[in-house]
């Protein structure tokens, strides 16, 4: 997508940054996992998003409980973290997506209830500004872009479960879409070839359901389910194959999920592919390349924020195009 203007660290922040620990390398066979750097301030139930060959991790829970108004970013060519402006709401929970050559965090959950904000980052300028809202106030929902729009689904409280609304960022316009067959917050969401996959969430914490909207069609229909049900999921779509990482509602010890599994919507297959080293849940997922990044989230059902970073290269030889 082209290289940012400046760096964050030079565009009048303080420019605080760590120096990398490990990336992946040129020539990876893929199915591996790396860790990398950790973010400057642990969190989960983040926003994430790539832009421009980089990675942002954006508000979420903070160790204390509070919900952070922090943006950090990931470059993976000197893998290190500089830090940006703050955002101007402070959320926990939001949905992340970027376009159009900038970021946009949606909605979430603050202090004083559900958010409706749509809260757009300037890269250029390292400035935020808000932009229409989203019709339904919601945390836990799930974005994806399409040929340029967003569109968001499901989240919390349940009258928001079955939201589904589409935002233009060139027009600053929302329209409202035919509702998500299943009520579900917590959930992953991506986009392959003008069709919005919805993949599991809760109640209950073990959801499986996968459902898939057409925009040709304005139908929703469902899909083979998730092998592992789970919840509290990142989800992020490399070269047309849909990637579900993590969660929570295991019955293993912690109660949070390695696994990661990926979703082939030519022939409706899912397949398991190398668990996450340090399992985790109220994540987000964005790629650059053929390289997943997850950074932060929780090690813990519930709470138990970290500040990890760890990148999933695919399989070299996996293409769902």
């Amino acid at each position: 997508m082209g290289g940012l203007a400046c760096a964050l660290g030079g565009c009048g922040q303080n420019g605080t940054d760590t120096p990398g620990t490990g990336t992946p390398t040129t020539g990876d066979p893929g199915n591996t996992w790396t860790p990398l750097t950790p973010m400057l301030e642990a969190r989960q139930e983040l926003a994430v998003a790539e832009l421009f060959g980089r990675i942002y991790a954006a508000g979420g829970y903070r160790a204390d409980g509070s919900a952070s108004n922090f943006l950090e970013v990931y470059d993976p060519a000197t893998s290190r973290w500089t830090v940006g402006a703050p955002m101007p709401i402070g959320v926990h929970h939001p949905a992340a997506a970027a376009t159009n050559g900038r970021l946009y965090v949606l909605g979430g959950a603050t202090a004083s209830g559900d958010s409706s904000a749509v809260q757009e980052y300037d890269p250029t300028r390292n400035e935020w500004q808000l932009r229409a809202p989203m019709p339904t106030a919601r945390n836990a929902s799930a974005a994806a872009v399409i040929d340029g729009i967003i569109y968001v689904a499901g989240g919390a409280p349940t009258s928001a479960g079955r939201a589904f609304e589409a935002y233009d960022p060139r027009t600053d316009r929302w329209t409202v879409l035919p509702s998500m067959p299943t009520a579900r917050n917590h959930l992953a969401a991506g986009g392959v070839s003008r069709r919005f996959y919805a993949a599991g969430g809760r109640p209950p914490n073990t959801l499986s359901v996968v459902e898939r909207y057409d925009l040709a069609t304005g139908v929703w229909s469902p899909v083979r389910p998730l092998p592992t049900g789970r919840s509290g999921i990142g989800g992020v779509v490399v070269r047309g194959c849909f990637y579900v990482i993590g969660g929570e509602g295991s019955t293993q010890p912690g109660g949070v999920f390695r696994e990661n599994e990926v979703y082939d919507p030519r022939n409706d297959t899912w397949e398991a592919v190398a668990p996450m080293r340090t399992p985790r849940h109220g994540i987000g997922a964005a790629a650059v390349g053929n390289v997943i990044y997850v950074p932060g989230g929780g090690n813990v059902q519930g709470f138990g924020t970290v500040g990890v970073n760890e990148a999933f290269t695919v399989p070299a030889a996996k293409s769902c195009d």
